[in-house]
C-alpha cells in the first residue's frame, strides 16, 4: 500500500505560479510511475502529467505544456508539479496517483491504470 498526499495548492491570480507536492509513504521500495490529474466544478478528473519512474520521460496535456513541469526526487519519496503562467481555467482539485511499473522509463497517462490515489489539494486562479 502506498498513500499519498498533496499539498502546495492555494489561491493565485491569473499569471501566477504554484508548486504542488505529492509526498508518499508505505510501501515506497518499488517503482511508480507518478502522474496528476484534476477535476474542475461539473467536469470529468482529466489527465494533466505523467512521469516515469527514473524522471526521464514525461508527457502533459496539450492545454498546459509550456506552462507546468513534473518532476520527482525519489529519495524524498515526492513528486512535484510547477504551474506556471496559471489562467483561470486551470481552476480545479489536483490529484496524484501512482502505479506500480516494472520499468524505470515508462509513464502511464490512462487514469483507470493508476492504483494509488491521494486526496486532492484545491487550485483556485482568480482572473
Amino acid at each position: 500500500q502506498v498513500q499519498l498526499v498533496e499539498s502546495g495548492g492555494g489561491l493565485v491570480q491569473a499569471g501566477g505560479s504554484l508548486r504542488l507536492s505529492c509526498a508518499a509513504s508505505g510501501r515506497t521500495d518499488s517503482r511508480y510511475a507518478m502522474g496528476w490529474f484534476r477535476q474542475a466544478p461539473g467536469k470529468e478528473r482529466e489527465f494533466v502529467a505523467t512521469i516515469s519512474w527514473n524522471g526521464r520521460n514525461t508527457y502533459y496535456v496539450d492545454s498546459v505544456k509550456g506552462r507546468f513541469t513534473i518532476s520527482r526526487d525519489n529519495a524524498k519519496n515526492t513528486v512535484y508539479l510547477e504551474m506556471n503562467s496559471l489562467r483561470p481555467e486551470d481552476t480545479a482539485v489536483y490529484y496524484c496517483a501512482a502505479k506500480s511499473t516494472y520499468y524505470t522509463f515508462s509513464y502511464v497517462l490512462k487514469e483507470n491504470e493508476y492504483t494509488y490515489w491521494g486526496q486532492g489539494t484545491q487550485v483556485t486562479v482568480s482572473s
